[in-house]
């Protein structure tokens, strides 16, 4: 058994032949995946250990698995609405003989590269941060929000934590994570002839610093020193 991740192949597996990940630590949101899932069908496999005469352990796609279950088989008689009109269900396309199931990336690993696998499946999405300009961007793209996994109430709150002043911040940004903070900070922003540009411009590189913002700071300090000593 190799101790790296070994892709084997691509294959729909029925659910009742997947086993959920021992001791998952991670709670995800199976309902949002699932309102995923009828709105843009499985884009993501499950990544499932083969073990030779054993069973077939799913290490990422836990949550997917327990929507496609929470689902059901059959029909479910839900349809969305999508940008070229009305489309069955993403999961089931509204067939009656629809079986659970799910298109699964069969691995060979070791133990321990199995529980690596899971434990950093579930923190990367964690270590993660937003750009909160960007995230409102493509929000506002869409018509609606269905298959998002953001609410009316999340746009609001991202529209808010663009406007607000930092020491306001904090309360929203608990229902998104830590913001980038950059959106926050002042900007300055002017035009100008090319003789001045120029000018700014060397006199900024006067002054050391591994951007512009450091250079620009050494040029006010200059310029406090010079007004102190006159």
């Amino acid at each position: 058994m190799t101790d790296q991740a070994t892709y084997i192949r691509t294959a729909n597996v029925a659910l009742d032949e997947l086993t959920p990940f021992p001791g998952n630590a991670k709670r995800g949101s199976v309902d949002t995946i699932l309102d995923s899932l009828r709105r843009n069908g499985q884009y993501r496999g499950l990544v499932v250990r083969e073990i030779p005469d054993g069973p077939l352990i799913v290490l990422a796609g836990n949550h997917t698995m327990q929507a496609l279950g929470a689902h059901g088989p059959g029909d479910c008689r839900k349809t969305v609405k999508t940008t070229r009109g009305i489309r069955p269900c993403g999961v089931c396309q509204n067939d009656p003989a629809w079986e659970p199931g799910a298109r699964c990336e069969i691995v060979h690993c070791d133990e321990d590269t199995a529980r690596r696998v899971n434990l950093v499946d579930n923190r990367t999405a964690e270590l993660g941060t937003y750009d909160y300009e960007s995230l409102s961007e493509l929000l506002g793209a869409l018509d609606d929000l269905d298959g998002t996994g953001y609410a009316p109430r999340d746009v609001e709150d991202i529209t808010a934590l663009l406007t607000a002043p930092p020491d306001e911040v904090q309360e929203l940004a608990e229902h998104h994570g830590e913001p980038n903070e950059d959106i926050f900070r002042p900007k300055i922003s002017m035009t100008v002839d090319a003789e001045t540009f120029d000018r700014w411009r060397i006199a900024l590189d006067a002054h050391p610093g591994q951007n512009d913002e450091a250079k620009l700071s050494g040029l006010l300090d200059e310029i406090e020193r010079t007004r102190a000593t006159a």
